[in-house]
């Protein structure tokens, strides 16, 4: 095709001044202002920005699914020349679903519990298109086989609960392309998922959008997918759009100073090469000089180990759960959370655990807090084993061990202020009361970069990021020397997530503290990490310096992690290999089982590999 003919080709979704507002406490708030693009055929456009900027709006304007009641699109949106803002209702109806699919950013809530999968995709070949069940049933398996549903015809009958994020995500994805929509909205699809998870969805939107010749609109607000996916990216911050460029141009050379801010804070894995011990990043507070490029700096490479002795010693922790079923609810099996894990914390250290969702990091953190009991092994914290101890003395010793959560929303109670929250460890466990209580939470506040009048708010009226700088104060409200971090970053904003990392480094340095920093983000563990374990099934099948694990790994199964690691790179896109297509193998085993634990290689100093089959 000519250049001509290429131009005149028209696109496929075109969007012009689109608006969106909603009504609050009677007044009209803008929230989408104005914004302009359009999706060739076969492309694939990335709409950017951080929570609240509006990019997850403009797919539900786009898809009619803003409340008329409360919320008013204004603007054009066409379709292959089609006006989808003037369409009646009815005719929107088979649009959904139709000419356009969704992915939805969270699968589960996505799909109805009550439902099995299969019946949830041959009900949309029903509705749409206007199949027999029979033929609905036979499409909906070879979409299930198209999105790499592995044992489709056992899974077709089963219900939402028994899938992996990763594998309702392929459900969904299947829903989406059960008619071969023109265009295919993907809002953050990846989020929250585990990396090699995360790269399988990637693979299979390329493969299906070669495929089925769909174009795709990729909403996230993580630089390194956009880099592995788009063609085309959109920058949008506070509704407005800032920035409109191709991916290549995008980061060789952006042009607005939030786009600058944006890819500053993407951590790319191996800046660090070279460098053994944590860097922060650059900050995203100041503006970057245009002339400056957007890849992560090193501020300070300066050697200084400030790492003391062993504080934290596991020794063959294990931990596993009962399974009960039957007539009689008995206990029927074992779920083998955690296998005989076994490692060292030093002062001053952290200690990265990764591994994906099920490999029992989370279950790790909190049986050595006895948050769950183990069921063998060690845990001795300065000396003293916490596996001896009465809960009254473990209270005690929970002053010096202490857990951040996963969930900031969660963790707060919306009911009380968050000085109340900070307090209250403070006055329970006889640290302080009265004004000098006040004080600390007033000094806590200030430490993790709040304002001490900010103490008489409710968390509601705080982003997710300080949320998390809360969470963090209350942690460190009894002076713990050892912080478990639960996924403490996963959620956040790429900027945000950058700021709660160097928050943390500089209160390791400030007051020594020890963290055991769990999560699936290997690039973010080569900022913050000495130490990186990799866990799988139960068991850690690796562990060492950070530098060793991430650039020489050893273990099949960490080299397909590092290899599902997003590049934030364009022009070093590249064919994935290696990468696992079947969910983690079930952990359940049945009662009296024994697992073989196979023995650990020292393959350099301080670098561990479990012997595999």
């Amino acid at each position: 095709m000519n250049d001509i003919e290429e131009n005149l080709r028209q696109p496929v979704l075109c969007v012009q001044d689109l608006s969106t507002s909603f009504r609050v406490s009677g007044v009209w708030k803008t929230v989408v202002d104005r914004i302009s693009f359009e999706i060739g055929e076969k492309e694939t456009l990335a709409v950017v920005g951080e929570s609240g900027s509006g990019k997850s709006v403009t797919a539900l304007s786009i898809m009619r699914l803003v409340s008329a009641i409360n919320g008013r699109v204004q603007g054009y949106v066409t379709l292959e020349g089609q006006s989808l803002l003037d369409l009646p209702e009815e005719e929107m109806l088979t649009v959904r679903g139709g000419s356009i699919g969704m992915i939805f950013q969270e699968p589960m809530t996505s799909l109805n519990p009550l439902l099995t999968v299969g019946f949830q995709v041959s009900e949309a070949l029903r509705r749409h298109r206007d199949m027999s069940l029979a033929e609905a049933n036979k499409e909906a398996l070879r979409l299930f086989d198209l999105v790499r549903i592995p044992d489709a015809a056992k899974r077709f009958s089963e219900f939402p609960h028994t899938f992996s994020g990763g594998m309702r995500q392929r459900v969904m994805i299947a829903i989406s392309l059960a008619c071969r929509p023109k265009l295919l909205i993907a809002d953050e699809p990846t989020t929250a998922l585990d990396v090699t998870i995360q790269a399988q969805i990637l693979e299979l939107i390329r493969d299906l959008q070669r495929e089925i010749g769909m174009s795709v609109m990729f909403i996230t607000h993580d630089m390194g997918v956009v880099a592995e996916i788009a063609d085309r990216v959109v920058v949008m911050k506070s509704g407005q759009q800032v920035e409109q460029a191709t991916v290549i141009n995008l980061f060789d050379k952006p042009q607005h100073a939030y786009t600058r801010q944006l890819l500053s804070a993407v951590p790319k894995l191996g800046s660090l090469r070279g460098i053994s011990l944590p860097q922060k990043f650059p900050s995203i507070e100041k503006p970057i000089p245009k002339s400056k490029s957007p890849t992560i700096p090193i501020e300070d490479a300066e050697e200084l180990d400030n790492r003391g002795e062993n504080i934290l010693e596991v020794n063959e922790l294990t931990t596993r759960f009962p399974v009960c079923g039957g007539l009689f609810n008995r206990v029927v099996g074992n779920i083998h959370a955690v296998e005989n894990v076994s490692f060292s914390l030093r002062s001053g250290e952290t200690l990265a655990l990764v591994g994906e969702s099920g490999c029992g990091k989370s279950t790790t953190g909190r049986s050595i807090l006895r948050l769950v009991e183990p069921n063998a092994g060690s845990i001795k914290l300065g000396g003293i084993d916490l596996m001896d101890l009465t809960q009254l003395e473990l209270r005690k010793v929970r002053q010096r061990l202490q857990m951040i959560f996963q969930d900031p929303y969660g963790s707060l109670n919306p009911r009380k202020t968050i000085g109340a929250s900070i307090r209250e460890p403070i006055v329970v466990h006889g640290i302080a009361q009265g004004f000098d209580a006040d004080k600390q939470v007033a000094d806590l506040l200030t430490q993790v970069g709040l304002k001490p009048e900010h103490a008489t708010r409710f968390p509601h009226e705080f982003s997710g990021g300080q949320r998390q700088r809360i969470c963090i104060a209350r942690s460190l409200a009894l002076k713990p020397t050892v912080l478990v971090a639960d996924e403490s970053v996963s959620a956040l904003d790429v900027s945000i997530k950058a700021q709660v990392i160097n928050l943390m480094l500089d209160l390791q340095a400030e007051m020594e503290l020890s963290y055991l920093f769990i999560s699936h983000d290997i690039a973010v563990v080569e900022r913050i990490s000495h130490r990186v374990a990799v866990m799988y099934l139960g068991q850690i099948v690796e562990i060492g310096p950070r530098s060793a694990v991430i650039e020489n790994p050893k273990h099949p199964y960490t080299q397909q992690l590092m290899s599902a690691v997003p590049v934030p790179d364009p022009r070093q896109r590249r064919v994935r290999t290696g990468l696992m297509t079947e969910e983690i193998k079930s952990p359940v085993r049945p009662v009296g089982f024994t697992p073989k634990i196979l023995p650990m290689m020292e393959i350099g100093a301080d670098h561990f590999v479990r012997k595999w089959e």
